[in-house]
């Protein structure tokens, strides 16, 4: 291979393992972040194949890859005429790719404390109920419940905060820079 191809393939694999780097800093296992590196780098869709072969993962494990990826919202199956496999590609705007990666790890958080507030309130719904409840049962009791309160109060504040972030507002009080040093979007 010609020494400047193999310079142009060694900065490529940096670009690589450094989004791979980043990925995992915002919590996504390593697979995730070098096939999101991979398909970014490759500025096309590729198959299961592609990526096993780019990667040395079996052709399952990356099925497996590939689908916590499309639950994370950082890459979506695609269709491309004459061509059978399915093919995948992620976002190309790293922006985005952090949004999606954040939101919907905060979705999935926002989901598990609704049962879990659903779970404490009938508990303690039932408590109340009590007909032998003492001053200082009561007083527990309401004492939890202000907890809860609080507790739901978070939550709504991450929901909204996560709305905040998909629905581009950050972006009016926290610009992109773009190329050149150009603020906003």
């Amino acid at each position: 291979m010609d020494n400047k191809l193999e310079k142009i393939e060694d900065v490529r694999t940096q670009f690589i393992e450094k989004i791979t780097d980043n990925m995992s800093a915002f919590g996504a296992p390593t697979s995730v972040g070098r096939v999101l590196g991979i398909i970014y780098m490759n500025r096309e869709p590729m198959t299961l194949d592609d990526l096993s072969a780019e990667t040395g993962m079996s052709k399952t494990r990356m099925s497996q890859v590939v689908r916590e990826m499309i639950d994370m919202n950082i890459a979506e199956r695609v269709f491309k005429k004459g061509v059978r496999k399915d093919l995948y590609t992620v976002e190309e705007d790293y922006y985005q790719t952090f949004i999606s990666l954040f939101t919907s790890t905060w979705q999935k958080a926002i989901n598990r404390s609704r049962h879990f507030e659903q779970r404490l309130n009938n508990k303690l719904d039932e408590l109340q109920q009590q007909p032998d409840l003492t001053k200082d049962d009561e007083q527990a009791i309401n004492e939890l419940l202000a907890e809860l309160h609080e507790w739901t109060e978070y939550y709504d504040w991450i929901r909204r905060v996560t709305d905040f972030f998909e629905s581009g507002e950050i972006f009016k009080h926290v610009p992109k820079k773009r190329t050149g040093g150009d603020i906003n979007e």
